[in-house]
C-alpha cells in the first residue's frame, strides 16, 4: 500500500458543481459496475481508500495544520506563503473561501464516497478466506469513521453519507445532518469495526486492527464526556498486549522503526517513488522558514513552535531534542518528521494518526474524571517515566492532575494533530487562546460547497 500511487476509481463528490439546466450522468458508472467483479480487483479498491488519506487535505497537511496551529503552541512564521491559508487558522480569521478549507472537505468526501462504495459491493464478492472479507469491511467502516469524526470535529454538522452516490446529481439538495446524528453513525461503524477487526500481528501491522477502533472509539466517547465508556474502551487497548511503549522516545519515530509496536495507526508515506510523489509534504510545510538541513531548502514556517513551548521541557527530559528542536535563532520546531533525502516535499515519514501514548494519557484523564486518582497517576506516571522525569509529585487534586495531564499531552503528543481539538473537547479553547467569539471554533464551509448546493446552510459567522 505504502509505494503504489493509486487512482481514483469511480468516485462521485457531494456537491460537485454543474450547470443545473444540464443534467451529467457519469461515465464512470459502467466502469465501475464492470471493475468490482472479484478479490483482486476489490482489494485495489480498498487500497485506493487507504491512499485517500494520504491526500493534501488529509493528512499530507492539511488535517495535522488544522489539529495544531490554532492551538497555544505552535504559530504560522510566514503567513504570506501560500495565500495565507495557514496563517488564518493562527489568527482565528479562516475565510469560506480558503483552499485549505475546500481540501479538508473535498478529500474527506472522496474518501468517503470510496468507503461506501466497497461497503456497498464487497457483500456480494466471493473471497477466499471470510475472515479477510470480514477485516475488509471493518477496515473500511474504521476509514469512514475516521474522516467523519475529523469532519463533525471541524465544522459541526455536516451532510450524513452512507450510500454509494452513483449518480452526483442525486447528492444536491442534501442538507447538514445533526451532529449527534453524525456522532452517532461514527459509533455504530467502530462498533461494527471492533468485531470485525483482528487483532494485530505482524502481517497486518500496516492495516488498520482492532485496537485502532477501539482507541478511535474511546477518544469519540472522550470527546462526547462519556468517561466510563472511554475508559472500557482504552482498557481493551492497554490489555490487548499488542502495543507497549518504546524505552527511548527516539525509536517511536524513527524511520528505521515504522509501524512499531507504540503506533496503532499511520497514514504512510514513501520517499523516492513515483517521481517523488508518495512522500509527506510535512516537512516542507511545518518546518521554519529557511531552515537548511543538508541540500533540504524551501521550507515555508507554517508550523513552527513558539520558544516558550520547547523551553516546557526539562534538561533531563528525554523529548526535548528528540520530539521538539531548536534552532540557532531561537525558533523552535517539530522533529518527529525525517529530513527528505529526494526533494523538500517528499519525507519519508509516517503521520501517526493513534499511538499507546495518547491512549495511556486519555486513560489518565478518563480515570482522573472518573475519580480513580491512583489508575490515573500510574497511567500518566508511566509516560512521565518514559521521558525520564520521574513520577508525579504534586498536588493530588482532581485539578492539579488534569493539568499535569494536560501538560504531558502538549510535550507528548506535539505536532501529531491533537492539541487544538483537546482545547475544543475541554472547553477551553476561548479562555486559552483569548477567543471572543464562539462561531471561530468552527470551521466555515467552503464557499464553493454553499455556492454548487443551496441546501447547505454556512456555519453562523461566516
Amino acid at each position: 500500500m505504502k509505494n503504489i500511487k493509486y487512482t481514483l476509481i469511480a468516485f462521485a463528490l457531494l456537491a460537485s458543481s454543474c450547470e443545473k439546466q444540464l443534467v451529467q450522468y457519469p461515465q464512470t458508472t459502467k466502469v465501475a459496475d464492470s471493475f468490482y467483479s472479484n478479490q483482486t480487483e476489490m482489494e485495489e479498491a480498498i487500497n485506493a481508500v487507504y491512499a485517500t488519506l494520504q491526500f493534501t487535505g488529509l493528512y499530507d497537511t492539511a488535517l495535522p495544520a488544522l489539529g495544531e496551529i490554532p492551538g497555544e503552541d505552535a504559530y504560522d512564521e510566514t503567513p504570506a506563503n501560500d495565500g495565507g491559508v495557514y496563517g488564518m487558522l493562527d489568527l482565528y480569521n479562516v475565510i469560506a473561501q480558503s483552499g485549505l478549507i475546500a481540501d479538508v472537505w473535498q478529500d474527506s468526501y472522496v474518501g468517503i464516497q470510496r468507503a461506501n462504495i466497497i461497503l456497498n459491493r464487497i457483500g456480494d464478492i466471493q473471497y477466499t478466506d471470510e475472515s479477510t472479507k470480514n477485516a475488509r469491511i471493518g477496515e473500511m467502516k474504521f476509514v469512514r469513521a475516521l474522516l467523519y469524526f475529523n469532519l463533525v470535529r471541524a465544522f459541526g454538522d455536516v451532510p450524513l453519507v452512507v450510500e454509494e452516490v452513483a449518480n452526483p446529481q442525486d447528492s444536491f439538495g442534501q442538507s447538514r445532518s445533526p451532529q449527534s446524528e453524525v456522532y452517532a453513525q461514527i459509533r455504530q461503524d467502530l462498533t461494527d469495526a471492533i468485531a470485525l477487526l483482528p487483532a494485530r500481528n505482524e502481517a497486518n501491522k500496516m492495516r488498520v486492527v482492532k485496537t485502532a477502533a477501539q482507541a478511535l472509539l474511546a477518544k469519540v466517547a472522550l470527546t462526547l464526556g462519556q468517561y466510563a465508556e472511554a475508559e472500557q474502551y482504552l482498557q481493551a487497548v492497554v490489555n490487548s498486549g499488542s502495543h507497549q511503549l518504546l524505552t527511548d522516545p527516539a525509536d517511536v519515530f524513527s524511520l528505521s522503526n515504522e509501524m512499531n509496536e507504540e503506533i496503532i495507526f499511520a497514514v504512510q508515506f514513501a520517499s523516492g517513488i513515483n517521481s517523488n510523489s508518495e512522500g509527506s509534504d510535512a516537512y516542507r510545510m511545518f518546518n521554519p522558514t529557511g531552515r537548511a538541513v543538508g541540500k533540504m531548502t524551501g521550507t515555508k514556517g507554517h508550523g513552527v513552535l513558539k520558544s516558550d513551548f520547547y523551553k516546557l521541557y526539562a534538561e533531563n527530559d528525554l523529548r526535548k531534542d528528540v520530539y521538539v528542536g531548536v534552532l540557532e535563532s531561537g525558533l523552535a520546531y517539530n522533529n518527529k518528521i525525517a529530513v527528505p533525502t529526494t526533494v523538500v516535499g517528499d519525507s519519508d515519514s509516517d503521520w501517526v494518526v493513534l499511538r499507546y501514548a495518547d491512549v495511556l494519557l486519555m486513560l489518565a484523564e478518563v480515570e482522573n474524571e472518573l475519580g480513580k486518582s491512583d489508575a490515573a497517576l500510574t497511567n500518566l506516571n508511566l509516560i512521565r517515566q518514559r521521558a525520564g522525569i520521574g513520577a508525579y509529585a504534586g498536588a493530588s487534586t482532581k485539578s492539579a492532575v488534569f493539568e499535569e495531564i494536560d501538560l504531558q499531552r502538549r510535550k507528548e503528543l506535539v505536532w501529531e494533530g491533537h492539541r487544538w481539538f483537546d482545547l475544543l473537547r475541554t472547553g477551553r479553547a476561548k479562555s486559552i487562546l483569548g477567543i471572543s467569539d464562539d462561531n471561530k471554533l468552527l470551521m466555515p464551509l467552503p464557499a464553493s460547497q454553499i455556492a454548487a448546493d443551496p441546501a447547505l446552510v454556512q456555519n453562523s459567522g461566516y
